[in-house]
């Protein structure tokens, strides 16, 4: 079983000498290896059974470093990144030589973030003075599954795919946002949104001034675009209307606190805003299924701003081609 620490002078000393560590942010745990090595990358994709060409996310300090693996940004992501980071968004650019095919999955751009958590920027700020410029850190979870929003859910996750001497997790406790970043594409004229976040369209567009577009199908491949995505082993059901649904007995029910739970379900969670909704999804993801739920049903909030994060989310967990 994976050790939790809390010292990030440890976890650094794990990354440099090629271990992984699983690290958190303000959105999800990442499963975390130092950028410029292959092997260890390597070893991320085999614990998380994650296809070798879908992208990695590379984390920085800041936004100086953000540069030396992102070309030619042009000014407007440029005012993006410098409101937004540290924060929940992730830019999508022309890589430079230190972004491998191996980051990128063979394709000509790289995406890139700063995390908005104390305890991965003290880490990453760290590592840099011993000369490693960034970290990859994928979902710390099996892949397709839901992501983990504290440490416990990694080590029930990716405990036994992790080298249980060597691989460590860094406990920074929960996650505040609790759904993965917003990513926008800065290779074109104007922003594109390739995966709803925290960083709606909406503040994008009142930062750089620029129309935003959305849900891009040709634009490259990034994190979470996947139809099926985030699902728990509970069938997920979105629920549009409580009168005319059909619950089945004994399932699992989340929606806004002002909801009244239908007679018979059972509630994982009882958000008052949208926010919290999007803190709470995973972790009434993980209770279904420690409950044993066969079925979760969900009323969504209303989809603006982080809703449409939200919807997102459920509406790929509820996938029918999901496969866990």
């Amino acid at each position: 079983m994976s050790v939790l620490i809390k010292d990030v002078d440890v976890a650094a000393k794990a990354i440099s000498v090629g271990h992984l560590c699983a690290i958190p942010t303000e959105t999800v745990y990442g499963l975390a290896a130092d950028a410029r090595n292959s092997e260890a990358i390597s070893r991320i994709f085999a614990a998380k059974n994650r296809p070798q060409d879908h992208p990695l996310i590379v984390h920085v300090s800041d936004f100086s470093s953000a540069l030396e693996w992102l070309a030619d940004l042009p000014d407007w992501a440029k005012q993006l990144a410098n409101a937004c980071w540290p924060g929940p968004l992730t830019l999508v650019g022309k890589r430079t030589l230190l972004a491998t095919d191996q980051i990128t999955g063979g394709q000509d751009t790289v995406a890139v973030r700063v995390p908005n958590h104390s305890t991965t920027l003290q880490l990453l700020k760290l590592l840099k003075t011993q000369g490693i410029l960034g970290l990859v850190a994928p979902s710390a979870n099996r892949f397709g599954h839901v992501s983990p929003t504290d440490a416990e859910h990694v080590r029930a996750d990716l405990g036994e795919y992790l080298n249980s001497n060597d691989d460590l997790i860094l406990d920074g406790g929960p996650c505040g946002v609790g759904i993965e970043s917003t990513i926008v594409l800065v290779t074109e004229d104007s922003p594109v949104i390739l995966r709803p976040g925290a960083i709606s369209a909406d503040l994008v567009e009142s930062i750089t001034g620029l129309a935003v577009q959305q849900g891009q199908t040709s634009g490259p491949r990034v994190s979470g675009a996947l139809a099926s995505h985030y699902a728990p082993s509970a069938k997920v059901i979105v629920v549009s209307n409580l009168a005319s649904q059909n619950f089945a007995q004994g399932s699992g029910f989340i929606a806004l606190e002002s909801i009244q739970t239908p007679d018979g379900q059972i509630r994982l969670a009882e958000p008052s805003t949208s926010e919290g909704f999007a803190t709470e999804l995973y972790k009434a993801f993980r209770k279904g299924d420690e409950l044993g739920l066969e079925n979760i049903y969900i009323l969504l909030p209303p989809e603006s701003g982080i809703g449409l994060a939200i919807a997102d989310r459920v509406h790929k967990a509820a996938h029918p081609d999901k496969e866990i």
